[in-house]
């Protein structure tokens, strides 16, 4: 019993899934390269002047003690007067530097809290204050 002849077809190579792939590795690409060159802002040529002066923020300081006790500049505030008396202390256009000097005996949950009710503020920067060894 003989097979029917099957008729001579040239090899022929299938380029789509290399296709597929090249146009992904192209996207890939592409998408990379245009958060690369993304610019956060628009450039411009600031005036100059020569009789202005760069005007340093306010600074407020924020104590906690080893015992636990909250100061504002000094003076005795509590947990929840502390952001009135930060926000009674800045000027509308000024903006506020706040740091935190907080005793290294004092509870770490404390410390978070009290830094949670200062980054309510709107226009403060906070910083925590250390000392060199």
């Amino acid at each position: 019993m003989r097979l029917p002849d099957e008729p001579d077809i040239p090899p022929q190579i299938n380029i789509v899934p290399m296709i597929d792939v090249v146009f992904a590795i192209l996207t890939f690409f592409i998408m990379s390269s245009l958060f690369l060159s993304r610019s956060e802002g628009l450039s411009v040529n600031l005036p100059s002047a020569s009789s202005g002066k760069t005007q340093p923020p306010a600074s407020v300081t924020v104590t906690i003690d080893q015992v636990g006790q909250l100061a504002v500049n000094r003076e005795s505030v509590g947990l929840e007067a502390l952001e009135a008396a930060v926000q009674k202390l800045r000027k509308p256009d000024q903006e506020l530097l706040i740091v935190l000097n907080a005793d290294k005996g004092v509870n770490h949950g404390q410390v978070v809290e009290v830094m949670d009710k200062l980054r309510r503020i709107e226009g403060a920067k906070l910083a925590i204050a250390t000392q060199k060894p």
